[in-house]
């Protein structure tokens, strides 16, 4: 293989792919990227064998041919070298030889053949959105998934499709956030498969807030996703997602409108004085008044009082600082609305400015 490429058209693709890397790699090739030109294409493949990514670019090569090579050293020689330099790659045996300008780096290959591959899916479910409502689904969901849990099925993101909706729900067993939206999905069953954790984060790293159409594929085991140049495949989570509508509660009497961001300053300024280990704030709710309470065990406490509409019974209860603000930080709108039914039960938040979207907290005892 032969190819002579700039910098950038070369640093792009191997940026979007390394995530793929393994970073302590159990087998060496993990750590290596796949080069495949064809002529007229140049792709890169990466995987650590649950997650795939493949980029492709139009590229003409001097001579066709495939070739792995070390990954991060590979990203680090293309950051390393000034803009728009003009690289050379040139495989020699088992080594290649990448030079620029007076610059000239020799890296040892691994066989092609021991690349792994993912095999060819066959989507049982095939549907499209656009990459900002994809990412919109994630970003307003993915902040309540589990991390490490023994609940395995928890590590991760659900994505529910039914008749004319998608759906994604997260959950770590304290809290659960929700976000639908209209499709043209036309089926009569209800699907669910839940998406791992760091495929959910590479996603919401690739993606952008653009109107670009994204390919959605989901097959027995996997979900692979196509955007312009792009294909991200990942294995699915097999498990069985909780009955997330169970846990949602019905609308209660005592509904609470606030600011947004006046609250989201108000958690901040509470935390700071929060039990490093439990993170309580206690509130408290009386007509149009919300106070925020805090201390810990060097006997420090920290008090907000703010105007807000909120015409229930007068009540106290307790959260989790961190997750309250979790879910004010990731609301568009400049309101909010809390439905409350009494001290032992959870809230439910929505978002004013963004319906298609609901957040529970479960309370924790102060």
């Amino acid at each position: 293989m032969k190819l002579n490429i700039q910098r950038e058209v070369l640093l792009k693709p191997l940026q979007q792919v390394i995530g793929a890397v393994e970073k302590r790699h159990t087998m060496q090739i993990l750590g290596n990227v796949l080069l495949r030109c064809d002529g007229t294409h140049l792709k890169m493949t990466a995987t650590d064998l649950e997650v795939e990514l493949v980029a492709e670019i139009e590229h003409t090569a001097e001579e066709a041919g495939d070739i792995t090579l070390p990954a991060r050293k590979l990203l680090d020689i293309c950051r390393a070298l000034p803009e728009s330099a003009e690289i050379r790659i040139q495989v020699a045996g088992e080594r290649a030889v990448i030079s620029s300008g007076r610059s000239r780096f020799i890296l040892t290959t691994l066989p092609v053949g021991d690349f792994p591959n993912l095999d060819e899916i066959q989507g049982l479910i095939e549907f499209s959105l656009t990459e900002k409502e994809f990412l919109t689904l994630i970003d307003r969901t993915a902040f309540a998934m589990a991390n490490q849990d023994a609940r395995y099925y928890l590590n991760g993101l659900m994505l529910e499709m039914e008749k004319g909706t998608v759906r994604m729900v997260a959950t770590d067993g304290h809290r659960l956030s929700l976000c639908a939206l209209e499709s043209i999905l036309d089926t009569e069953q209800v699907h669910q498969v839940i998406i791992p954790r760091k495929g959910v984060l590479e996603l919401s790293r690739l993606l952008e807030y653009r109107d670009d159409p994204v390919r959605i594929q989901i097959a027995a085991n996997h979900l692979r996703v196509r955007v312009a140049g792009l294909c991200f495949t990942t294995k699915l989570i097999d498990g069985r997602f909780p009955d997330y509508r169970r846990v949602i509660p019905r609308e209660g009497e005592q509904v609470l409108q606030v600011d947004r961001e006046l609250l989201r300053q108000a958690l901040g300024r509470t935390a700071i004085l929060s039990n490093e280990k439990y993170r309580g704030v206690r509130i408290e709710l009386s007509t149009d008044n919300m106070k925020l309470q805090s201390h810990n065990p060097d006997q420090e406490e920290a008090e907000e009082e703010m105007e807000v509409e909120y015409r229930g019974h007068p009540l106290e209860i307790g959260f989790n600082v961190t997750y309250l603000m979790d879910v004010v930080t990731h609301l568009k709108g400049e309101h909010l609305q809390a439905t409350f039914k009494d001290a032992g039960s959870s809230v439910l938040i929505r978002d004013m400015g963004f319906e298609d979207a609901l957040y529970v907290i479960m309370p924790m005892r102060l």
